[in-house]
């Protein structure tokens, strides 16, 4: 990054760094307590051999779909352990639901995180995604070891002073 104003100003936008450029912990005891939702999605794309095996429940592991759900749910629980300046948060809500989508032999991933409370649940969505998507990889290794796993992204999120943001597109 250049040292011009411009930057600089950008700098000071990432609520993570104090004045001094030092990273720390934000503080959100004076915040509000309000519902807070993120939506996260992401995608997995195989061999169309292995997308059959996911969708016929006939891996050797079991279960791919189900123990990627598992994993999900875990992984937005544990999010505040994996990510350094993440808060620890009472999630109230989780779903991980996947789309098969055949012609592109792929899964999506699509999590879902709730809570109430002072921040919000973004980072959760996100680890939910990725780590369902990675067990997904885990699990089909053995037969399909060129999956590529994409565009995971923050697709919505509600509440907090910023409110509500949606992607365009």
């Amino acid at each position: 990054m250049n040292n011009n104003v411009e930057d600089i100003n950008k700098l000071n936008d990432l609520t993570h760094f104090d004045s001094a450029g030092q990273a720390h912990m934000v503080d959100v005891g004076d915040k509000k307590e309000t519902k807070r939702v993120a939506v996260a999605s992401g995608t997995i794309t195989m061999n169309p051999e292995t997308l059959s095996l996911i969708q016929s429940g006939s891996s050797k592991k079991g279960d791919v779909l189900g123990v990627a759900r598992i994993a999900a749910i875990q992984a937005s629980k544990k999010t505040s352990e994996l990510i350094p300046l993440c808060h620890p948060l009472a999630i109230t809500r989780v779903t991980a639901d996947f789309e098969i989508q055949q012609a592109l032999n792929s899964v999506t991933c699509k999590a879902t995180v709730e809570t109430w409370g002072k921040t919000g649940v973004e980072m959760e969505a996100l680890s939910a995604v990725s780590v369902a998507l990675l067990t997904i990889y885990d699990m089909c290794k053995a037969v399909d070891r060129g999956m590529t796993i994409k565009n995971i992204g923050l697709k919505e999120k509600s509440g907090g002073k910023s409110g509500t943001w949606i992607t365009k597109g």
